[in-house]
């Protein structure tokens, strides 16, 4: 194999999980090529707002400052939320969540995914001990036990002990491996859109259950969110078809007078929302990280961090098995890594579905259970302080 590059891994896809995943295990002395098909945009801060964002966790924060991206993402945009108020519109149930009552500074952040990748794509140049090959396409992979190794579509030849699939939910990677997974499609669609409106967003982040699916306003700067907003395919198809002013109308129709009158809409776009799980997270010398792995609800905001974890989790696999002379893609050594992840993602799943199913519906006996459990959350402060730190991942 001399015409082939030699890596001690490979990680196929550069968005945010692989390229952290990428920067933290180059700093820990592993040699990784990271395989991405377009460099994000790094002349960020623009004029306009990204309309795709992520609330990323303090422990999720922590990995970004310990690569040396946080303070790119911070020169750049983004914002803390101090507080969480949740509520039902269909009845009187309503949660707050407030920082302060866990001594903690806020409860996590709301970064424009734009902003996080091209922090972490500057990073990824930073570090000695990755070699990016972008823009490039994955053609050819092949899994042995002596070896894998990945052809590119341009020709370059590489060779690992492992790889990684790190290329989103609809995963090459995984499919080259023929790893299964089950899921269903929720029939619901996320419109995401940049919003600015009367009232500024007091560092909180506002989410309303209506029957259709949630509405969450993610604070960004001074009177301007992001939102996300569940809906079913016709209407969201319907909502990104409006003119600004009609939006703006349905838009406060759906989510009430809490920020006064929406003033603004930029773009929209919508997505299709769907739950997904992989049987496996591994095959021979192959490990998938994120949403190759798994895809959730955004209903509370885990996606990412979720898939970061994923990373930490295999970070701290490989640095065992490299202490211990072991094979970095040895079936032994990534049962060690599913097993650290599964079970914690699978519950993840589960919760987020039965919250799912539980607030977007307005079945009457559901309605009464849910407003209960939202007061009675709300007044129980050790069980709410509880539900905050794990938020925060701590």
């Amino acid at each position: 194999m001399s015409d082939f590059q030699h890596h001690d891994l490979i990680i196929v896809g550069g968005g945010m999980v692989g390229a952290t995943l990428a920067c933290e295990l180059a700093q820990q002395d592993f040699d990784v090529a990271l395989i991405e098909t377009r460099a994000p945009d790094c002349s960020w801060p623009q004029a306009e707002f990204d309309i795709r964002t992520s609330a990323i966790t303090r422990a999720s924060q922590h990995m970004f400052e310990h690569i040396g991206a946080w303070d790119g993402m911070a020169a750049r945009r983004i914002c803390p939320y101090r507080e969480m108020r949740v509520w039902d519109a269909t009845g009187s149930g309503a949660i707050h969540f407030d920082s302060a009552e866990i001594g903690e500074p806020d409860l996590g952040h709301i970064i424009e995914n734009a902003v996080i990748q091209a922090a972490l794509w500057e990073r990824t140049a930073a570090i000695p001990g990755i070699t990016r090959y972008c823009p490039a396409l994955p053609q050819t992979l092949l899994l042995a036990q002596e070896g894998a190794t990945l052809a590119l579509q341009d020709g370059t030849r590489l060779a690992a002990r492992l790889i990684v699939g790190a290329d989103g939910g609809q995963s090459w990677t995984r499919e080259q491996a023929g790893l299964p997974t089950y899921g269903w499609s929720y029939q619901q669609h996320a419109v995401v859109a940049v919003v600015r409106t009367q009232f500024d967003h007091q560092e909180t982040a506002w989410q309303r259950f209506n029957a259709e699916g949630p509405l969450a306003f993610l604070p960004l700067a001074e009177k301007t969110f992001g939102i996300v907003w569940s809906t079913a395919p016709e209407h969201a198809e319907q909502l990104v078809a409006m003119d600004k002013a009609a939006f703006l109308k349905e838009l406060h129709l759906s989510f009430g007078d809490a920020l006064g009158r929406m003033l603004e809409v930029g773009a929209r776009a919508a997505y299709p929302l769907r739950l997904s799980h992989t049987l496996r997270y591994t095959a021979t010398r192959l490990a998938l990280v994120g949403d190759a792995a798994h895809s959730i609800h955004p209903l509370a905001g885990q996606g990412v961090n979720l898939g970061l974890s994923d990373a930490r989790a295999l970070i701290q696999t490989l640095r065992d098995a490299r202490a211990k002379q072991q094979d970095l893609g040895h079936a032994l050594v990534l049962r060690r890594y599913e097993r650290a992840r599964k079970a914690d993602n699978l519950l993840m799943l589960t919760v987020m579905d039965g919250f799912k199913r539980l607030f977007s519906n307005d079945q009457p006996i559901l309605k009464s259970a849910r407003n209960l459990g939202l007061n009675l959350t709300d007044r129980l402060t050790p069980v709410k302080n509880t539900v905050m730190r794990q938020a925060l991942g701590l």
